[in-house]
């Protein structure tokens, strides 16, 4: 989801008008869809309205926020609600319904996510990559130094033992990087790249 400007004019008077779109997947292609419009709301500036759109998308799946709402923010919240109820009212409930044997249901390789996902929430919220850039550190050099310090905040090991806590945790999922072949030689590696940076 994103906030939308649109502007039109009317009898020599300029309107402008905020719409919550979303993209969609067709038969056509990607197409772009008005959730609803937010009417001359001017949200905040253009740089904060892609924080808005996701905190909306959260409150319509039910996720909390740890940050404070304030009434007009769960004004619109209702109001997109409204609009999707009224969209939705139209389209027929699928037919046939999928049955789920939970006794047969079956996991492999769980790993631990909740950890990394803060702590790689708080590393970009931070902005200690653009930090480590500026130092002169690629990207791969970057991850690297954002795991060895989630290792650190979460489960403190050695850099002989952290390869195997990477592999035991959703890390690399998170930061779309395969550590299957990580070992502590990159690691030192890393650590030898920062040291002239501390």
């Amino acid at each position: 989801m994103y906030i939308r400007r649109s502007t039109r004019k009317y009898k020599g008077k300029t309107y402008t008008n905020y719409l919550l779109v979303e993209s969609v997947h067709t038969p056509k292609g990607p197409r772009q869809r008005t959730i609803c419009s937010l009417g001359n709301l001017a949200p905040a500036p253009a740089q904060e309205w892609r924080d808005l759109a996701r905190r909306l998308e959260s409150a319509l799946k039910g996720q909390l926020s740890l940050e404070p709402s304030d009434e007009k923010f769960e004004t619109l919240v209702e109001t997109v609600r409204r609009g999707r109820r009224r969209r939705t009212a139209s389209i027929p409930a699928p037919s046939a319904m999928v049955k789920v044997d939970t006794d047969h249901v079956e996991t492999e390789e769980a790993r631990a996510a909740g950890a990394g996902h803060v702590g790689h929430q708080i590393w970009e919220r931070l902005g200690l990559n653009e930090i480590l850039k500026k130092a002169g550190l690629l990207k791969q050099a970057c991850a690297l130094s954002e795991v060895m310090t989630l290792n650190r905040l979460i489960a403190p090991s050695s850099e002989l033992a952290m390869p195997d806590w990477v592999r035991r945790t959703a890390i690399g999922d998170i930061l779309g990087i395969d550590f299957s072949k990580l070992d502590e030689n990159k690691l030192y590696r890393n650590l030898d790249a920062l040291h002239p940076n501390r």
